[in-house]
């Protein structure tokens, strides 16, 4: 399991713009299990929507994404490196995810070619499928 300070020696990102609160387990190179705790004062919230809070779609997007970045960049040889996006292919939206809800994120990193691979991201709630697409990634 790691904490916020560890998922922070591993990938870029800080606050507000971290998207995973803890990382359940990774294997570097091959996949990564994290958690979002989605809380009603989160930044976003204020204007998406105001009276009915929905997270946007492109941040659990962002949340996977960060996720993969957790398999790919705990590679030794990719320690200081950053993962960018590189595009995003049959990404499809089943669930709200709201306040109060427990995200979990799953990415398997199912092809990698140099600097450039892909991940299977998945995005549960109570094990609903909340969303499923692929992640290109460029390693820089």
């Amino acid at each position: 399991m790691l904490n916020k300070e560890q998922i922070e020696e591993i990938i870029p990102q800080r606050d507000p713009f971290l998207m995973i609160d803890e990382v359940e387990e990774y294997i570097p190179g091959e996949s990564a299990t994290a958690y979002k705790y989605v809380d009603e004062e989160e930044w976003y919230f204020k204007g998406h929507f105001p009276g009915n809070p929905i997270m946007p779609g492109v941040l659990i997007t962002e949340s996977l994404a960060q996720t993969g970045a957790i398999a790919i960049l705990s590679l030794e040889e990719n320690k200081g490196k950053n993962a960018l996006f590189g595009g995003i292919d049959k990404m499809k939206f089943k669930k709200m995810v709201v306040p109060g809800d427990k995200l979990k994120l799953e990415v398997k990193i199912i092809k990698q070619k140099g600097p450039i691979g892909v991940g299977e991201a998945i995005a549960t709630v109570n094990e609903k499928l909340v969303a499923k697409g692929e992640l290109t990634f460029a390693v820089v």
